[in-house]
């Protein structure tokens, strides 16, 4: 599909279009398809969400529309902002009156007032969302682009229609709307409006966390995000809504010895996984794998400079950043959390001999999540000395194969004890108490030392051998 074409085919794209014309026109109603929608057809990019702006109301349209699809009552109506959406296959389709708005200095909600296309087009954060293709009879499938935002696509520039400054002081989600667009399609944001975003950086503190974050996990989840990252360093938004993260730049030097920059270390290690997986919550362990390096870094004349803990404090660190950023304070957050705690187990292992006894523990302890822990521990390695990475990356694929042998003979990932707490109890005639499980652990670490097999006899004698050097007899033989 050719850019500059003024006239796009739209009903070979999708024939839903022709049905929704056909609606709108034979009700008198001008409609136009709009935004991101467009964007992404021009892009060759795949887009389920298609925008339908219309002069009049936009919920009447909706029903129209509806109707003329044959599913009427299945129209989703949003008085409050004017809106209605209809589900159709795999499309949302929302209709909405164009509009102008006007903005108050204390907050992002406009007030809204019915408009002209143009003016619906005035109102878009970028020349590329500003893009629109008739519906109307007389100039059908006619691209309308008053801003040059075909050439913005073309040069892949993000560009703001009207004054940068006026765009982002309106609604400073656009600032961060730039920077993922600039990062999901690649594309450099135009000098003014890098500059206006920098300059209306404070703006960033009306919008609420739960948008934020929606607009960090859609720069996390690209292809290289550390671009997003760099950008949000760059407009000096970073610290204002991750400063945990900006925390990480800089370099000390003492007495001639320096550490890595653990910002652009983290960066490297993010796109390192991205390229391995699309997990937004590993992704997230990758993000926050040295969150607490700041906190715990101390000089040894020695050794130089040392993060001794930080991955302990990290994992301490991980509820509160969750809570603060608006993440989910579940399971997800408990498997980040068991990420960052167990990072640096793989590289020790992967620097040292290779023990049996040391794979069953970090089986033990990773369980079902070790196959994404291996992958975060591949991706930190970013050592600029090709023979060491080369050294740590063959000897992390021992340490898989050793996973691999262990787990098939010892079966210690996920772990259940072959002598459960009520056996024991049931043994020794013993109520619950501390004896229990101080047994419970002689006969795990046992297993995991490789001292006896994983297995309810081996157990069951080891028991008996340790139970009696405390006092205990068995009343009931299991």
């Amino acid at each position: 599909m050719s850019l500059s074409a003024p006239f796009i085919a739209i009903s070979k794209a999708n024939p839903v279009f022709e049905t929704i014309a056909k609606a709108l026109q034979s009700n008198g109603i001008q409609g136009f398809l709009i935004g991101g929608f467009v964007r992404d057809m021009l892009l060759n990019r795949p887009c389920k969400d298609i925008d339908i702006s219309v002069l009049g109301d936009g919920i009447a349209a909706a029903q129209i529309t509806a109707k003329a699809l044959g599913i009427p009552n299945q129209v989703n109506v949003f008085k409050t902002f004017g809106t209605a959406m209809i589900k159709y296959h795999e499309y949302d389709i929302e209709f909405v009156g164009a509009r102008k708005e006007s903005y108050s200095s204390d907050s992002r909600k406009p007030s809204v007032s019915s408009g002209t296309l143009e003016d619906d087009q005035k109102r878009r954060d970028f020349t590329i969302n500003a893009l629109a293709i008739s519906l109307n009879k007389e100039n059908y499938g006619h691209l309308l682009d008053p801003f040059n935002g075909i050439s913005d696509l073309e040069d892949g520039i993000l560009r703001t229609p009207l004054d940068p400054l006026v765009t982002y002081s309106d609604d400073p989600l656009r600032m961060l709307r730039a920077i993922r667009f600039a990062t999901q399609l690649n594309f450099t944001i135009e000098q003014s409006s890098l500059d206006a975003i920098r300059e209306q950086k404070d703006r960033i503190q009306i919008i609420s966390g739960e948008r934020v974050i929606d607009e960090l996990n859609k720069i996390i989840c690209t292809l290289q995000p550390s671009k997003g990252f760099l950008l949000l360093h760059k407009t000096q938004l970073l610290p204002l809504i991750f400063p945990q993260l900006a925390a990480l730049e800089g370099v000390d030097t003492m007495k001639g010895k320096s550490h890595k920059d653990n910002f652009f270390h983290t960066l490297e290690v993010l796109d390192n996984l991205a390229k391995l997986t699309d997990d937004l919550w590993l992704r997230w362990a990758a993000l926050l794998h040295d969150i607490a390096k700041p906190a715990t870094k101390r000089f040894d004349p020695e050794h130089g400079w040392t993060f001794h803990g930080h991955e302990d404090k990290g994992a301490r660190m991980v509820p509160g950043i969750f809570r603060q950023l608006k993440l989910p304070m579940n399971e997800k957050m408990k498997f980040v959390q068991k990420l960052v705690l167990l990072h640096l187990r793989p590289i020790v292992l992967a620097k040292s001999e290779v023990t049996d006894s040391a794979v069953r523990r970090l089986l033990f302890e990773a369980g079902d999540d070790i196959d994404d822990l291996m992958k975060l521990c591949y991706s930190d390695v970013t050592t600029k000395n090709e023979f060491k990475q080369k050294k740590y990356r063959n000897n992390f694929e021992l340490v898989k194969q050793k996973l691999i042998e262990v787990d098939e003979k010892d079966k210690v990932r996920n772990w259940q004890p072959p002598i459960s707490g009520e056996m024991i109890m049931e043994i020794f005639q013993l109520r619950p108490g501390r004896e229990i499980g101080v047994l419970k652990n002689t006969i795990r670490e046992a297993i995991l030392d490789g001292i006896i097999p994983n297995e309810y006899d081996a157990a069951y004698l080891y028991l008996l051998e340790k139970a009696k050097e405390i006092g205990l007899m068995p009343v009931n033989k299991k």
